[in-house]
Formats: C-alpha cells, structure tokens, sequence
C-alpha cells in the first residue's frame, strides 16, 4: 500500500526523493516523510499529516541537504494517519531511520520485550517497533546494519519492503523485502542508486532494475554491484531487468485528472495490448503462452480465477468467454478468501491471478498456495516485473502502461482483453469453437478501439447525464450475461470516486429483494445492450418504470424500445455480444469520473483508498 523511495549517490537526494513520493501518491497519502543525511553528517527528519505537498511546505525552511536519503507516502494501517506516525521512524538513540511498506503481525509481543528493555515509543505504529529492534540487536550483538537488519527480521512475522539507514555508515542503505514490493534502479557505473516500492518514481533516471525477491536483504553502495543475501545469509545473484516505460505516460498530458486521461488512453491501450497477438491478416491470435504450454492448457480439468476488486470483475467476464468457447469448467473466486478456504486444487487445474500491479497481497497468496498443490499458475499482470508475474509459470502482460488513477479503468480493459485472446486462441486449439466465429471475433476486435473512440466523443452528453446524478445517495446498476460484470464495475466506479453508495446486481435478481429500494429518488443504471437476454431485460426496466425509478441506460445504437422508458440513453456501437463489455464499461467509467467531478472531488486519489493493495 505504503510507497517507499530512496536515493544514494552525487546528487541531492531531495529533490529525487520528493518526486518520487508524488508519482508514489496512488500508493498512499495519509502522511508522508523524508530522512536525509546532511552533508554536515546530521539527520534530519522531516513528517507531516497528509499529501507530499504538505511536507514540501515544512521542509522549506529546513536543511534538506545531503546525498543519501529515504521517504515515504503512507496509507495507514497501525495508527491513524498524523505527523508522529508518519515515516520514516527513527531509532531511540537517534542514529538509524526507516520506511516500512505492509504490516508487522507481532509487533505487540516484540513492543513488550523492548519496553522491557528501555525503549519508549513515540508512536503507535508497528514500523517504530522494527527500527527500534533493529537498533536493539546493534547495541547488543555489536552488528553492522546490514547484519542487524537480518537478525530483526528473523524475529519478525508479517509482511514488509524496507529501506534502513544508519548516519554512523553515510555511505549504505540495507533494503529488504518479504511479500511487499521492492525495487532497486542502478545507475550508470554504480555511482548512485535509486531504490522505490515499483519503477515508476526512478525510471526517469534509469532503466537498469533489480528486483528484490521475498527473503532477500540488499546492500546498496554507492560503487559497488548491489551486494543480495537471502535470509539464510546466502549470497544470491542480481538479476538486472531493463524495464520499457514512457515518461509521458507519467504525466497528465493536458488532462484534469489522470483517470480521465486512462479513460481517453483506452484504444491506444487495446491495441498496445493487442499488438504482436491479434493478426487480423492472417486471421489468428498467437498467444507464447499458450504455444509454450499448449499440452498442460489443453489436458486443463478446470480453471480457477483468483483476484479482488475491478480485476475480480474482469475474472467473472473471462469465465463466461473460457467456458463458452473451451467448455471447460470456471471458479472465480475472491483471493482474499480462497487462501483461507482450504480450497480443492488438482495438478490438473490452471489457476489465473489477475491483477493490475501484479503485487496484490491476497491474489499472490493464492497463488503461492495453488503451487503447493502442482497447478499450472498463469498471471495476467499489467505491472512487468512484479511478483506475481515473477511467481507465474506463465501468463500474459496487458501491456496498457502505467495506471495512476486509483480507480481502475484502463487495466480493466486491458484485462478483458487478453481474457478475450486466451479464451479464443484456445478454443481454438481445443477445437470448440468453429472457424467462421473465430475469424468473425478476430475482425471485430481489431474495430474495437475505434469503437471506444466513438463512444468517447459522446463525453459531453454523458457528462450532463452524470450531472444529475451527483445528489444521488445510492444506486442500482443492472446488467445481465456478459454485461452483469459491467453493471458491478460501474457501480465500484462510482461508489470508489463519489462515495455514493451503489450495488450491482443481476437484473433478473432484483425482483428477489433490492426492488424493496426502488422509488423516485433511486437512479437505476441498466447496461441493456441488444444481446442475449434483451427482452427479459426489458422486462426488468419495465419493473423499475412502474415504481417511478430513475432510468438510466446504455443501449446498442438505434435502440428505440429502451428510449421509450428510460430518463437517459447512451448509446454504443453494435459489437458481438462476448465483446461488449470493451464498449459497455466506458460510459459508467465517464458517469462516475463526471459525478466526482461534479462533488468536487479528489478523482484520482480517493479517500481511504490506495492504488496497489500489498497488505492483507
């Protein structure tokens, strides 16, 4: 959750280290904090409640000289968000700082030993209770940071990315990570590093990365090659990973908010995503994935999806497409409860983790768990270089950059999209689905980003249907077949950026208790594309007129019959009825960026909410 950034080297680390908490705000702004050796040799903490703007405001005045230095953007766990829990914390005797990203389990046990030992807290984090360990094992096994640092995280239980500095040792900062992300940018010659919990806050420096696996301690020296030990104190080789990202898709690029630009970003997105696999030309869809592990995917008893949130939604649309297309059978199942389940996992089976970051707590679990049993473990990550695209047997990137916004939008596309391909490339295989359907899908995917920039011209008349939303305390979003996953992202769209409480439902299910809600004052969203199951939605909509409900629906281009007993229509192209919901889904992305809006709202850094969710 927690961003983490350091730097070490000739430059002056503030200005980096400042930088790159903004790009890490996504991760976290509750509070942040920064910790610099000064080039007098002095520590200087600085903290403050709140965004990295508030920091920068007490830090003007302050010495923010010094080449090394560590910072941090919280999203807060243990304690509430404020200046004295912020990090970095500081060790009693005042020589060590450190940022933690994830959670300490038994900081309670451990808090006991040292106030029995002496030490007095300042906060009430589980953080302080790791650098004031560390600090303990130094002062009484005369160990050097790095060693120290091992040693505490011995007697540590939880899951962690940390960066410690000690200002008797100017020249070293010792970094470890166990199931929270952590990444190590090298700089030309080794002559500085730059150190952040993903590559997004040090790519403008370099390309060169290391990333940490779980269990491994790291010294960075300015000079020397990054210097990995496992747990065990085992030597462990750095694999340097040279990752691709664009500046600019850093930026807002004259956009308001950097949701809005991710929504408008979509067809370049889906043909990034699709580039190199769908070959409209020669009619085929060429996944390495599949090629690679063709007779294990073709010999599948079942698919298991695991994910949380927008990418759990995805999950729900690619079972339908799997099980239409390859006739095998589909669990999709929340991550957060399937590793606690005890769940029945065959060798035979193939488990899918889906998730934006890739670093998703709960969905790495469950796939650390579905190894243990032999499954096959496919990742579709946007994140290249993440831990679970690290952990997977194989998968597929959605290649749909960087995504700032909290709210996801454009990873959701991207991951129905390489839903799509998979399903279709193997059905293909399998030999399930015909030739003539899958030529037809392939055509029509290949038109799909230029049906969303259709659909994004209509952004001024979804923005005055969003306006007369934003009074609204709750709403109903209903959709049926492939468009019921839609109707559950929209109404997490709105509630994530809007705070107005809304439930998506299963149209036909809404007979069976949530039209209990429906009256004058209840927007009801119906995705009623002219697909399967039309007239029985139909039907429904007729249920919700008959109340005095609000209306408001996305129709396929032409739609006559819903116009008729809507409040509003939007329309889309027509599309193959496996493919709408690429179509379907950005009205609602629109609707709710344009409510929040509306409300005067933080879009793209929503209250309680962090983008990369590494703690359980």
């Amino acid at each position: 959750m927690c961003g983490i950034v350091g730097y070490i080297g000739f430059r002056n680390a503030y200005p980096i280290l400042i930088k790159g908490l903004k790009r890490l705000e996504y991760r976290g702004y509750d509070s942040a904090g920064v910790a610099l050796i000064s080039d007098s040799g002095d520590m200087n903490v600085y903290k403050e409640k709140g965004k990295v703007v508030n920091l920068e405001r007490i830090v003007e005045s302050h010495d923010c000289s010094g080449c090394l230095g560590i910072a941090h953007t919280r999203w807060a766990t243990h304690g509430e968000p404020s200046a004295v829990n912020a990090h970095p914390h500081v060790s009693q005797n005042e020589r060590l700082a450190l940022v933690h990203n994830g959670i300490i389990e038994n900081y309670s046990s451990l808090r006991d030993l040292l106030e029995k030992e002496g030490y007095v807290f300042k906060s009430s984090t589980d953080t302080e209770i790791l650098v004031q360990l560390i600090s303990f094992i130094q002062d009484r096994q005369k160990k050097d940071l790095e060693g120290a640092v091992l040693e505490a995280l011995h007697r540590v239980i939880g899951a962690y990315a940390i960066a410690v500095i000690d200002k008797s040792t100017p020249d070293k900062i010792v970094v470890a990570r166990k199931s929270s992300p952590l990444v190590i940018g090298i700089g030309e010659d080794n002559k500085e590093f730059f150190l952040a919990s993903d590559a997004l806050p040090i790519i403008e420096y370099t390309n060169q990365m290391v990333y940490l696996n779980d269990n491994e301690v790291a010294l960075i020296k300015v000079g020397n090659n990054v210097e990995i030990r496992n747990f065990d104190n085992c030597g462990v080789k750095a694999e340097i990973t040279e990752v691709d990202m664009s500046l600019e898709a850093l930026e807002k690029g004259g956009y308001e908010h950097f949701m809005l630009k991710e929504i408008f970003d979509q067809p370049k997105c889906i043909i990034d995503c699709m580039r190199g696999r769908l070959l409209p030309d020669k009619k085929k869809i060429v996944l390495s994935a599949i090629n690679m592990h063709r007779e294990r995917l073709l010999r599948a008893n079942r698919f298991i999806i695991v994910a949380c949130g927008t990418s759990w939604h995805a999950g729900l649309i690619g079972k339908q497409m799997i099980e239409q297309w390859c006739k095998i059978p589909v669990e999709v199942e929340y991550a957060s409860e399937f590793r606690y389940r005890n769940p029945v996992i065959q060798p035979n089976d193939v488990v899918i983790a889906i998730s934006q970051s890739g670093e998703t707590a709960d969905t790495m679990a469950a796939f650390e768990l579905a190894k243990k049993h032999g499954a096959l473990c496919f990742g579709i990550v946007n994140g290249v270089g993440s831990s679970i695209s690290r952990e997977s047997d194989t998968g597929i990137y959605i290649h749909v950059g960087p995504e700032i916004g909290v709210a996801s939008t454009k990873a959701f596309t991207g991951q129905v999209t390489v839903l799509t391909l998979f399903s279709l490339a193997l059905g293909h295989e399998l030999g399930v689905i015909g030739q003539v359907e899958y030529e037809q899908h392939i055509d029509e995917l290949a038109r799909i980003p230029r049906k969303i920039e259709e659909i994004l011209k209509k952004d001024d008349c979804i923005k005055k249907i969003a306006h007369s939303l934003k009074d609204a305390r709750n709403s109903l979003y209903m959709g049926r077949g492939f468009n019921y996953p839609v109707a559950l992202e929209g109404a997490l769209k709105l509630k994530e950026i809007s705070y107005i409480h809304a439930e998506g439902y299963p149209a036909a299910e809404m007979k069976h208790g949530s039209i209990a809600l429906v009256d004058e004052d209840m927007p009801v969203v119906f995705v009623a594309t002219h697909h399967q199951l039309y007239k029985k939605i139909i039907s429904n909509i007729e249920e919700v007129k008959s109340r005095n409900g609000r209306i408001i629906a996305i129709v396929t281009e032409g739609d006559e019959e819903v116009k008729k007993l809507a409040e509003s229509v939007i329309e889309i192209p027509p599309t193959l009825p496996t493919i709408v919901p690429l179509l379907s889904v950005i009205p609602l992305q629109l609707i709710a960026y344009h409510v929040a809006v509306d409300k005067g709202l933080n879009v793209d850094q929503p209250r309680n909410l962090a983008k990369a969710v590494t703690v359980e």
